[in-house]
């Protein structure tokens, strides 16, 4: 599944052969939810660097529906974008319901946000949502356990993930229908909230039931930092050194780096593309916003360092510009150019790896985002 073919410390460079593609990891996935990346266009996100992206199985199965995608030749046809996608299983939209979904040992049930409509989703249907998707990795439903939670709460919540762990396995290896990508693998979730004994144990029941990759998920929902890395010192090291390591939904270029440095391979997260359309941009300096008064004449780029589009072609003060009077092309170069930088972080991450220079590089990157909160 993956093929590693450098270390630096905990970190690893690798390669993971897909249905639709190689990937060279470390990689950075994007966030295509309804089944495009907001703002970007397919070609667009070829020419920053995209090598995979992730679609949501909880929101395509309300709009358009899986079994519509399917119909029309499966989620990479229906979008047009012919490298990798990875679906998450909807686990962390359920979790974000609070009052409007109820958690059963079958499965969680809830009014759809779209029209109040009665929806099911257990662990068979959520994979029977990403095979229909046509997608390369697929996810197990699991519990996103809320943070705080007792041990005894994340000890009841992490079992019943590994139970509909089980359940997605089986359906995922007997469909009732044949899937449109055969060369699809199945991802487990490690849970446990902020307990080492449960995420081991969790660890230990998924590697004993068998899959492709590993994430570690109930991450990023309110813990600080120092706890998130806590935990990811306590699993990643147990993980099976053959497959891929995913942490889910994180997060700040400062977060990636911590978790390559750890011996993640694998990156989501909606801050680039959410932060972009509200005049966020990550630089190699730090954060420009655009939308502060002091751009307002900036004849210069976002980035002095960066070859994007955007930074090749507009200034800060057009870019201000275009955000005061709310015109979508703000929102599409500031994504492009955050999209661009975070693809670009992970390049020379990869390469510090193959040359065995990464602590020189985290301290060089570190000095310079240090070095103003605002530029």
């Amino acid at each position: 599944m993956i093929e590693i073919l450098a270390r630096d410390g905990s970190a690893r460079r690798g390669q993971m052969t897909l249905a639709h593609g190689v990937v060279q990891t470390p990689v950075f996935m994007p966030c295509g939810t309804y089944g495009t990346v907001k703002a970007m266009t397919p070609q667009g996100l070829i020419d920053v660097g995209t090598q995979v992206l992730l679609g949501n199985t909880f929101h395509l199965m309300l709009r358009p529906g899986d079994r519509a995608i399917r119909e029309l030749g499966g989620l990479h046809e229906f979008m047009q974008w012919q490298g990798p996608i990875l679906t998450d299983s909807g686990g962390f939209q359920v979790f974000s319901l609070g009052d409007m979904r109820k958690i059963s040992e079958q499965g969680v049930v809830f009014k759809s946000p779209i029209n109040g409509d009665r929806v099911e989703l257990t662990p068979e249907s959520a994979i029977a949502v990403q095979l229909n998707l046509g997608s390369d990795i697929l996810m197990v439903l699991d519990e996103c356990t809320p943070h705080p939670a007792t041990h005894a709460q994340a000890e009841v919540s992490m079992r019943m993930s590994m139970r509909w762990a089980e359940r997605s396995k089986k359906k995922f290896e007997k469909p009732q229908i044949a899937p449109i990508n055969s060369g699809a693998c199945l991802f487990g979730i490690v849970q446990g909230g902020m307990y080492d004994d449960l995420r081991a144990e969790s660890l230990g029941r998924l590697v004993e039931l068998g899959f492709d990759g590993y994430a570690v998920g109930g991450l990023s929902v309110g813990e600080g930092k120092e706890e998130m890395d806590a935990i990811m010192r306590s699993v990643l090291p147990q993980m099976p050194e053959r497959a891929p390591r995913y942490l889910m939904g994180v997060g700040t270029p400062q977060d990636l780096v911590r978790g390559v440095s750890l011996g993640v391979d694998m990156f989501d997260c909606v801050l680039p593309t959410r932060n972009g359309r509200n005049g966020y941009a990550f630089t190699s300096m730090g954060a420009v916003k655009i939308r502060n008064a002091r751009h307002k004449l900036a004849d210069i780029s976002l980035d002095s360092n960066c070859t994007c589009y955007t930074c090749a072609n507009f200034s800060r003060a057009y870019l201000h510009h275009l955000d005061r009077c709310g015109e979508m092309l703000g929102g599409m170069l500031m994504t492009q150019h955050n999209l661009h930088y975070y693809h670009q972080l992970m390049a020379r991450l990869r390469e510090s790896i193959e040359t065995g220079t990464l602590p020189t590089l985290v301290k060089a990157l570190h000095r310079d985002w240090n070095s103003t909160n605002d530029i």
